[in-house]
């Protein structure tokens, strides 16, 4: 009698379990399957995503146009003519002390420079030195990182406050002479950024003394008569310069005469320039120099007494008197320097 097959039935394969290679279970039937993301989930991720993307996209432009960001530009977009400087020459020992310094450390300080419009360039508002030391260093060694300057951007409202970026930076690194403070007054008032001399002259040196105010005025006749002439401005010291202004006021050809002095000796340097300032002012003098009065007979009736002059202070070879309705002024330490900063005050008060 034939022996019969007793067939076992298939266990069915739990929801969820994956089989492999003949038919045998790789996960348990409590694993749990996996599950999409809600398609609502992963719009919301997107839109935060894009979001803070685009908030930090606004603030780092926000921060450069604000000038909180340094730029690394290169120096051959920086236009260094962008406004009239007011510095017109180097001190050959600073220059080499800065060069020495980027040299060793690197650029600390950041120039200022706004973006030109139409234009990829920036126009240069501070920091002309650091940018003429950093060529002068690519161009003695061909190191590519003195090609770049460290800089800010900067959006001054109008060519009012580029000027004062540039003269207030000028005047906390490195004085200026009287000269070149007159010489941007001119300038600036010439290329129409002020209505007048006398309104750049109170805007760009606001925050100057009223004295040294004064005394950058008595320049601008200076620079409006003999800028084309002079060789070496920025040398002229304060109390020549007064001197000189004070002359130019007095004797009108005496510009004339110093400019064609000047173009027939050509100064080499401020030392010569200077002498040949001083011998054209000592001939104006003796020009000028009042005739002696003529002697007069000694009159035979009374001449009324004159009242004695009161004396009203004294100082160490200085003494201060008054005779009526004049003041006088005497003593060894009375020079021209002297009078030169007195007529300055009195030039302030009378103004203010």
């Amino acid at each position: 009698m034939a022996k019969r097959k007793r067939l076992t039935p298939v266990e069915p394969t739990p929801l969820g379990a994956e089989t492999g290679p003949a038919g045998l279970e790789t996960k348990s039937m409590f694993t749990a399957p996996s599950r999409r993301a809600a398609p609502i989930a992963d719009v919301a991720a997107g839109a935060a995503a894009s979001a803070a993307l685009e908030e930090l996209s606004d603030r780092w432009e926000a921060a450069r146009r604000d000038g909180k960001l340094v730029l690394e530009l290169p120096l051959e977009q920086v236009e260094l003519n962008h406004l009239v400087r007011d510095r017109m020459a180097e001190d050959a020992e600073e220059a080499q002390a800065l060069r020495d310094s980027l040299r060793a450390r690197g650029q600390q300080t950041p120039i200022e420079v706004v973006a030109l419009p139409g234009r990829a360039g920036y126009g240069l508002l501070s920091g002309w030195r650091r940018c003429r030391a950093l060529a002068a260093l690519r161009e003695e060694t061909g190191d590519a990182r003195f090609g770049t300057v460290l800089a800010l951007l900067r959006r001054p409202e109008d060519g009012h406050a580029a000027y004062l970026a540039m003269i207030e930076e000028n005047e906390i690194r490195a004085n200026l002479s009287h000269y070149e403070r007159a010489r941007i007054v001119v300038k600036a008032a010439e290329r129409g950024i002020f209505n007048s001399e006398k309104d750049a002259l109170a805007t760009l040196f606001a925050s100057v003394p009223r004295a040294r105010r004064s005394k950058i005025n008595s320049f601008i006749g200076i620079v409006k008569t003999l800028d084309s002439a002079l060789r070496f401005p920025e040398a002229l010291s304060e109390r020549a310069g007064l001197d000189l202004a004070q002359q130019l006021r007095d004797r009108p050809r005496l510009a004339q005469e110093i400019s064609a002095a000047l173009k027939a000796e050509a100064p080499a340097d401020a030392g010569a320039e200077r002498e040949i300032l001083t011998r054209c002012m000592a001939a104006g003098r003796a020009e000028e120099a009042p005739a002696p009065a003529p002697q007069v007979e000694s009159q035979t009736h009374a001449v009324e007494p004159k009242e004695p002059p009161k004396t009203l202070a004294q100082w160490p070879g200085l003494t201060l008197r008054r005779r009526g309705a004049q003041l006088e002024i005497s003593g060894p330490a009375a020079d021209a320097e002297l009078g030169a900063d007195l007529a300055a005050w009195l030039s302030a008060r009378m103004e203010g």
